[in-house]
C-alpha cells in the first residue's frame, strides 16, 4: 500500500525575525519511506500565518512581536 505523508520537519528562526520552514512530503510502501522530497518557505515577521502549521503559528505568534515587525518592516525599506 502507497501512502503520502505531509510534515513540517524543520523550523528555524533568523536574526531578523523570519521563520524559515521545511516541509517534506515522504512516500512510503509498507510503512517504509521509498521516497521524499522537501519544499521550503520564509515567513515573515508581521505576515499572514493563517495556513500555516500549528508549531510555525505557535512561533510566530511569540516571536512576532511588533517591535520585530517594525524593525523588519525598516530594514527592508532602506536602500542596499
Amino acid at each position: 500500500m502507497l501512502e503520502k505523508v505531509t510534515s513540517v520537519d524543520l523550523i528555524e528562526v533568523v536574526e531578523n525575525g523570519c521563520i524559515q520552514v521545511r516541509t517534506k512530503t515522504a512516500i512510503k510502501e509498507d510503512g517504509k519511506e521509498i521516497s521524499s522530497k522537501f519544499h521550503r518557505h520564509v515567513v515573515v515577521p508581521g505576515a499572514d500565518v493563517s495556513a500555516e502549521d500549528a508549531k510555525v503559528k505557535a512561533i510566530a505568534a511569540s516571536i512576532h512581536t511588533p517591535e520585530v515587525i517594525a524593525a523588519y518592516q525598516a530594514s527592508i525599506a532602506q536602500p542596499e
